[in-house]
């Protein structure tokens, strides 16, 4: 699995559009920013989220994640409220994962603590069987 970290929300879609050039298995993670001096997530779900999500979305063959740390929604001047008012996006929660196609993003979405294991499990065969292609997994489930 190749990582990718989003740390300008003005180049989340030239991001996204070089990683569909890569892959057809990308994956994308809103989480909670982590903070500058503990640099932990201020989101307890997102910490709990994320090692399941990148262990999850590692087994699938080829895969891109795209990582996009946004702030509290409280936060008015923050650029990352810009995935909120996108109506491709409509990020409302974190940590929120969905599958990126050149169609756009999944209209399946797994949101705060539908990120487990088994959800997790079930969303990557649910988009891939979406996307109409099978995503080979490099380990047994």
């Amino acid at each position: 699995m190749k990582c990718i970290r989003v740390s300008d929300p003005a180049s989340f879609d030239e991001l996204v559009v070089g990683a569909l050039k890569q892959s057809d298995a990308v994956y994308v993670l809103f989480f909670g920013r982590e903070a500058p001096g503990t640099n932990k997530s201020w989101c307890s779900d997102c910490v709990i989220a994320d090692p399941l999500v990148r262990e999850e979305i590692g087994k699938v063959e080829n895969s891109i994640l795209l990582e996009v740390p946004v702030d509290r929604s409280t936060d008015q001047d923050s650029a990352t409220n810009t995935f909120r008012k996108r109506s491709d996006i409509k990020l409302t929660r974190i940590p929120t994962l969905l599958r990126w196609s050149k169609a756009g993003p999944s209209p399946v979405r797994l949101v705060e603590d539908e990120c487990n294991r088994a959800a997790i499990r079930r969303y990557i065969a649910q988009t891939d069987e979406n996307s109409g292609h099978a995503t080979p997994l490099l380990e047994s489930e």
